[in-house]
């Protein structure tokens, strides 16, 4: 049996080493900083197969590839004993629906407005682990999103908040705009505990979403989510759900934004997590003209790089094909002469919708020198809905 003395050590060591790492984390400009063990989300492992069994994660074959380790901690790491969760503000200074009433002008999400997220905190995580690891001797990893870790219901065990009905972690003093990243740790910390839901009957998130991407609260279906569709999903787009993403070109926020907690949210205070000027309205005559090199400069920083040109550029002809302005004809023709099948196809989408039957049946030459099936698809799909 350990001595008094020995335990009332360990204890001070313990809530010295919290209190630490809880300053690091203010003096890099989080938010929020708590923490929690490695055992805090038994639920994971069942509700992560449910949704990979379903089919629910549409073409992101990294989930089910990484679901042991993604459903586990221990599994991802077996020596963790402490994990921290960071939470740090990127709130929106309006509303960013706004846009959604100006089909001329591109929505993009709040989160990639300005600096790539992930590059940004992983540096801070970085100093901040490095200083944690000589200070307690122990072995720290620190991961930001695209490692295999389930970061919401970590976040809501160790008490930054609870995941809401649109499964995202909503926070009572940030809403639902937060950016988590977290540090795994050797080191035995004062855990923190869970925050409850606050969601009550509310159901403003689900009701907002545009496609229909939540089967039930608290589930969603990435094969229906604006979000995934314009990012993850690298093929055609579902022509049923085209209409309904509407100018959304990259993300979409219509379900965190409709969270009335965020009536205590502040804007972001960091200039790097504020929207640029030129990101904040973008036109979608001016996206349509971007070959590779001018996207890549465009978006330099930006997570919107990291999608590719081809891919964006299919999810800018969606938004053309949704606005009903007949100007936009002549930059989407353009693009029929796309090296990028995925590109052309979406091109005799949206042309389909902006031009007449008669103006239509008048691209016949693209359409006999067209070789790819599917975009010799879209071209077929296109003609019947104008009875060609």
């Amino acid at each position: 049996m350990p001595h008094a003395g020995t335990e009332e050590k360990r204890e001070r060591r313990r809530e010295s080493l919290t209190a630490f790492l809880r300053a690091e984390a203010l003096a890099q400009g989080f938010d929020l900083c708590r923490i929690t063990g490695p055992g805090s989300i038994p639920q994971a492992p069942a509700r992560l197969a449910e949704f990979i069994d379903a089919g629910r994660h549409g073409t992101m074959d990294w989930m089910p590839e990484t679901q042991a380790r993604r459903a586990d901690p221990s599994v991802l790491w077996s020596e963790v004993r402490s994990i921290a969760v960071f939470g740090l503000n990127y709130g929106p200074d309006e509303d960013p629906r706004g846009i959604l009433d100006k089909p001329d002008k591109a929505a993009i999400s709040v989160y990639a407005r300005n600096r790539d997220y992930h590059d940004v905190i992983k540096g801070r995580l970085k100093e901040i682990a490095t200083r944690f690891a000589a200070r307690a001797k122990e072995d720290v990893k620190v991961f930001v999103d695209t490692a295999p870790v389930m970061e919401k219901p970590l976040a809501a065990a160790a008490g930054l908040g609870w995941q809401g009905k649109h499964t995202n972690l909503v926070n009572r003093t940030h809403g639902s705009w937060l950016f988590l990243g977290s540090l795994f740790t050797t080191a035995d910390l004062v855990q923190d505990e869970p925050e409850r839901d606050h969601c009550g009957s509310c159901r403003a998130c689900l009701d907002a979403c545009p496609t229909d991407a939540f089967p039930a609260p608290y589930k969603i279906d990435a094969r229906r989510c604006i979000s995934y569709l314009t990012i993850e999903h690298k093929g055609d787009i579902d022509p049923s759900l085209r209409v309904r993403m509407g100018n959304r070109i990259y993300g979409c926020d219509d379900c965190l934004a409709a969270c009335p907690w965020n009536k205590f949210a502040q804007a972001a205070s960091e200039m790097k997590f504020r929207a640029r000027e030129d990101l904040k309205e973008p036109s979608i005559a001016f996206l349509l003209t971007l070959d590779d090199p001018t996207f890549r400069s465009f978006f330099s920083g930006s997570p919107v790089k990291r999608i590719g040109r081809h891919r964006f550029v299919r999810n800018v002809l969606i938004a053309a094909g949704n606005s009903g302005d007949r100007s936009l004809i002549g930059p989407c023709r353009e693009c029929l002469a796309d090296e990028m099948p995925v590109v052309r196809a979406m091109a005799v989408w949206a042309l389909s919708r902006l031009m007449t039957p008669q103006e239509f049946g008048g691209l016949a030459e693209w359409r006999e020198k067209e070789q790819d099936s599917a975009v010799l698809a879209e071209w077929q799909r296109a003609g019947a809905a104008l009875c060609i």
